[in-house]
């Protein structure tokens, strides 16, 4: 059990690497006009964004395998119900990322770069917010 979860610690910080870099992409593409810097941006969205997908869906497998071993516990933890709405929530946020990706690109995003970064940091608290519980397990009632 313990390579699995090593394995699911892998994917996951590999994956929250590339989630919270693309959107810092998202920044920059929003600051600039030139189309050549505006292309370069797009393809480095793109590529990153296909490196990241198979992290996630890895951190997902290693993670349900993980929780299959106790589930009964598990599912009646309020701290473990918390964590997979946070990691829905995440699993949103990225497939969002991917449809600003082609919005972009498409030059069809008229965000600025402020909004991007604010979005650039709710990642950042699901992370914190996940960390806290699975190692705290607060008790909520």
């Amino acid at each position: 059990m313990l390579w699995l979860k090593a394995f699911h610690l892998i994917f996951m910080v590999c994956w929250f690497a590339g989630i919270f870099y693309l959107p810092r992409l998202f920044v920059n593409h929003a600051m600039v006009s030139d189309p050549a810097t505006r292309s370069q941006l797009t393809q480095m969205e793109r590529k990153l964004y296909r490196f990241i997908t198979p992290f996630m869906f890895l951190t997902i497998v290693f993670g349900t395998w993980l929780a299959s071993y106790n589930l009964d516990y598990y599912l009646q933890s309020p701290w473990f119900l918390l964590k997979l709405a946070l990691v829905a929530s995440l699993i949103g946020y990225h497939f969002y990322c991917g449809v600003v990706i082609k919005r972009l690109a498409n030059n069809e995003d008229q965000r600025g770069h402020v909004f991007y970064r604010v979005f650039n940091e709710l990642p950042v608290i699901v992370l914190f917010s996940v960390v806290i519980l699975v190692v705290v397990k607060p008790v909520f009632f």
